[in-house]
This record gives C-alpha cells, structure tokens and sequence, in this order.
C-alpha cells in the first residue's frame, strides 16, 4: 500500500527502571501542537516498515513515535527476518507487562514532552504483538482511543484489563488467521462488552494474519485499505486532529 511517509529520526529515551530504549520518531509539517500516536512494532522490530507505518501517521499530521519494545536483550536497531520466529521468540518471551507498560509511559511521555503533541489527543496502534501493547497502553495510559491489528494474546492474556480502558478501542481481525482463532477474538468482545466499554471490532473475512504489512506475503491490500481508512476515521472520531 503505497501511501505519503513523512521522514524520522531516531531517538532516546529513559525509562523508568533505569534502562534506555531508541525510539523511531517522525513528525507534521507545520506548526503544532499536534495530536500523538505511538506506533507499536509486529514482533520483527522496528523495521522499515512499522517507520514507514510512522512515517505515513505522520504524513497524516500526527507525531509518532515507534519504541523498540526489545531494548532489554536485543541490540539497538534489531530486525529480526520475517518469517523466522526462532530469532524473535527469545525476545518476545522475555517481555513482562510490568516493563513494557514502563515503555509505553516514556514514549507518551516524549510525545507529550519533547515531542511537542497535545496531552489529550494521544492514542496508540499496534501490529500483532503491537496490538496486545496497544491494549495494554489503553489500560495504562491517559489515551484518548487505541487501535488493535490482530492483537495476539490480547485474549485471555490481557481481558482482565478491560475496565481499566482509558478511551475507545479499535480492534481488527483476519478471518482466516490461522494464529488467532475466532474463540479468542470473540472473548475480547464479550470482556469489553461486560466492563462497558466502547469499541468496535473488524473482522476481515478474507484476510490472514498480518494482513496491514505490504512487506509480508500476508498482506490483502482490499483490507490493509479499508482499515487505513477506519484507523484515520476513528482517531478522526476520538481525537478530533483537524
């Protein structure tokens, strides 16, 4: 999906269990301030695409912002090659909740410091493991929405965090994703709909797993489309940008 990208640069930040993270930034043309988005990396890093993914936000007139989420056992700049998972589950399986919600906080917090965007118009999105984060930054962050693309282990991992939404959640699904079943998405709605909480869920019956990434073979451009569109639509919604 060949769309505008803004340029970025890359940038550090300090979290709070003493530890420093790089982050992909990428800004608006224009005077600010503008409404933020952190952008939440696939289990690959942030590779060229997810800054791209930035890039178009910031194309958009959002400041983005993609933190790497594996500063803590991956070098700076880790790609790990599509397709291989052996070279990224050590990575995956050593998160913990506890420092990745600390990671999501310094970003917010470079977004609504350093970053120069507005307090209240920040949200998030997330891809894949991206997407449980974007969850998790929902639960954890003054966000005004959020935005979850096949968010693996969102269920049952992180249902009981329903309540503590701070704003609207936008959640995507491939119906044929053979990674994430329909029992596990369908949970997701019924806790959301329990804690009463407004959200929407997609389900894309023709799309599998990764669907949004144009750089995988998973890509279904007819969804990654009209996605793009609901995700411009909903923060249009919930953060008034314009």
């Amino acid at each position: 999906m060949t769309m505008p990208s803004a340029p970025g640069d890359w940038t550090d930040l300090a979290v709070s269990d003493g530890t420093t993270m790089r982050a992909w930034t990428a800004r608006p043309a224009g005077a600010g301030p503008h409404p933020g988005i952190l952008v939440l990396q696939e289990a690959f890093g942030v590779n060229a695409h997810i800054r791209d993914v930035a890039g178009r936000f910031a194309a958009e007139g959002f400041v983005a912002i993609a933190p790497e989420l594996f500063h803590r056992t991956a070098p700076a700049g880790f790609e790990g090659p599509y397709g291989n998972f052996p070279a990224v589950m050590p990575h995956v399986r050593a998160m913990t909740r506890d420092g990745t919600a600390a990671d999501l906080r310094a970003a917010f917090d470079w977004l609504t410091g350093a970053g120069g965007g507005a307090r209240e118009r920040v949200a998030s999105v997330g891809y894949c493991m991206g997407g449980r984060a974007s969850f998790l930054a929902n639960a954890t962050l003054p966000l005004a929405c959020a935005v979850s693309y096949y968010g693996s282990g969102i269920a049952p991992g992180l249902t009981g965090r329903a309540a503590a939404l701070a704003g609207p959640q936008l959640l995507f699904w491939g119906g044929r994703d053979t990674h994430i079943p329909p029992e596990q998405y369908r949970a997701v709605d019924d806790a959301l709909r329990a804690a009463g909480k407004p959200y929407t869920s997609v389900v894309f019956s023709e799309a599998g797993h990764a669907f949004f990434c144009d750089a995988r073979p998973d890509y279904h451009p007819a969804s990654a489309r009209e996605s793009w569109a609901l995700v411009l639509a909903f923060l249009d919604d919930n953060l008034s940008r314009e």
